[in-house]
Parts: C-alpha cells; structure tokens; sequence
C-alpha cells in the first residue's frame, strides 16, 4: 500500500486574485501554476521574484514542490495572492512539526519560527488595497471634470 504524501494547505488574496497553494515536502523545489510550470505562467522577472520571497525569507528554496491554482486579477495580483498563499502554507508547515529544543535559556524557540520570520518581513498581512471603483459623473474614480466659471 502506498504511503499517502502530507500537503501543507494556504490560501492566498491580493486585488480581486485568489490562490490555493498546496506545499509537499520534497527535494525537486519546483513550482507549478494552473498546470505550467513557474517561468511559462509568470513572464516578468518580478512577478517570479515575489513568489519566491516567502520561501528565501525562511532559507527553503528548493526544499518543498508547489502546487498553485490561482483565479481572478491580472498577474501582478495574481503573483501577491500567491506569495500571500505560500506565506500561510508554510506557517502550517512550521506548525505542524515540532519545534527544535533552544540552544540556550535566552533564546526560545519560537524566535526562528517561520510565523515569525514571515511577519516581520511582512509577508503575512493580506494587503487590503482594491481598485476603487468609478462613480457616477466624474472621469475615473476621482478625477472629475474641469471647472469652468463661464
């Protein structure tokens, strides 16, 4: 009988983009988004950058192979919904293992946890910020017509 493989499970949001990300434990480090590999999916540099900040911000690069599946925005949403989405699913995997026993009485444990790491790069706070919407009579969202006095 096989034995059944453990996923570490975060969902991710940014802008109107939602990402499930699914973390396995293994070796290879690759990175799969909706079924195409990480370059094929996100053609900018910065885009691939982002999705790997989570990952160098705890020294994990190439240690879990990632299973995406993001929806909805473009692709600059789409790459902080998944970095917000591999942030969450490594602070389960960190969770879920237990913690080394401290080196010393002064530093305790849980000053490397990956929760803690993550925050103060600040990787765990889902940024809020959406596209303000139009409204009736004006150009764009604020922008309005030119006043004019005669």
């Amino acid at each position: 009988m096989a034995t059944q493989e453990q996923y570490y499970y975060g969902t991710g949001r940014r802008k109107t983009a939602t990402a499930r990300v699914f973390l396995k434990k293994a070796g290879s480090g690759k990175i799969q988004v909706n079924g195409r590999s990480l370059e094929n999916y996100f053609g900018r540099e910065t885009a691939r950058m982002v999705i790997h900040q989570p990952l160098a911000v705890v020294d994990q690069l190439g240690k879990f192979d990632i299973t995406v599946t993001v929806t909805g925005g473009g692709s600059s949403g789409q790459a902080g919904a998944v970095c917000h989405g591999i942030s969450r699913a490594l602070i389960s995997y960190d969770e879920g293992t237990d913690l080394p026993v401290a080196p010393s009485p002064d530093v305790t444990a849980h000053d490397n946890s990956f929760r803690r790491l993550l925050r103060r790069a600040g990787l765990v706070t889902r940024d809020a910020r959406k596209v303000e919407r139009k409204k009736v009579a004006r150009h764009k969202a604020r922008k309005s017509a030119q006043y004019s006095k005669r």
